[in-house]
């Protein structure tokens, strides 16, 4: 699409973080619009009541990757990333389900709850308005 003499190349997600998800890609200015698949530095709210899911998500991150810039990439209105912190992100999203999805059957989620080690995680994932009890409930929800 052409904006005021600018190209811009919208990508729609298969569901990620809801069942709308797109990225933005201003080509003349190089910088890459991720909106919420990618929540730089906090646990993200994955929201399954429009189609969300945590396979979603980390599918729309793996995707988002390789477009990636090593020095920019722009999640969530308030913050800037960069290709180390999105594939930091990609690796959180993937640890935290990895370790969930089979932990889940037969036990309940304080059970898991206490069980989880994010060491690593937890220092550098902030809370925004979601810890990381939170967030392994939403993918307990989700697996």
């Amino acid at each position: 699409m052409q904006l005021n003499g600018a190209t811009i190349v919208l990508k729609h997600y298969a569901p990620a973080y809801t069942d709308s998800d797109i990225s933005v890609h201003f080509t003349n200015a190089d910088i890459l619009h991720v909106a919420d698949t990618f929540w730089n530095g906090h646990y993200p709210f994955i929201d399954y009541s429009t189609g969300g899911s945590i396979d979603g998500t980390i599918r729309a991150t793996r995707l988002t990757l390789p477009k990636s810039r090593q020095d920019d990439c722009h999640p969530r209105a308030w913050s800037v990333g960069d290709k180390s912190q999105l594939t930091f992100y990609r690796d959180l999203l993937v640890t935290v389900r990895d370790k969930v999805a089979p932990s889940k059957a037969g036990r309940s989620l304080d059970e898991i709850v206490g069980c989880q080690t994010h060491g690593h995680h937890r220092c550098k994932v902030g809370r925004c308005f979601m810890g990381p009890r939170q967030f392994i409930g939403l993918v307990f929800e989700g697996v």
